[in-house]
């Protein structure tokens, strides 16, 4: 498995601590670490960064899910499927085109399939990819 989508699986885990513990990612985080041994620094480090870059910018992230998740709520959303598009948003929205969209669309959609239920790709998929073609011009 490649560094980066051992990274993501990590951070999804911290996420999701986060997210059912009520904790601010950054604590979480530190959880995590202090339970859990990477000796890859690589890994850590793109871990790190995306659960600092979710937790930064949760409001506008979570608002953005929101305004392309029609007639969803996001605290009724499954808790796999609202952390794994929420690392997907970030990473196509602010990462300053270090990911490529599909790239970033395409992990997301994996972690779901592997951690949430039968739909959780698809629904993942469906709001990632409209966030994508709408938010990012040149993606038409």
């Amino acid at each position: 498995m490649r560094k980066r989508t051992i990274a993501r699986e990590m951070a999804l885990k911290i996420l999701y601590q986060a997210d059912m513990t009520r904790r601010d990612p950054a604590s979480a985080t530190q959880i995590f670490w202090n339970e859990n041994e990477e000796k890859d620094s690589g890994i850590k480090d793109f871990c790190d960064g995306l659960t600092r870059g979710v937790g930064a910018n949760l409001p506008a992230i979570d608002a953005k899910i929101m305004q392309y998740a029609t007639n969803w709520q996001l605290n009724r959303m499954a808790a796999i499927d609202r952390n794994v598009m929420r690392i997907g948003v970030y990473e196509i929205l602010f990462t300053q085109g270090d990911i490529p969209p599909k790239v970033a669309i395409n992990e997301a959609v994996e972690l779901a399939k592997k951690y949430g239920d039968m739909d959780s790709g698809k629904f993942v998929n469906g709001i990632l990819d409209k966030i994508h073609k709408t938010e990012i011009p040149s993606s038409r």
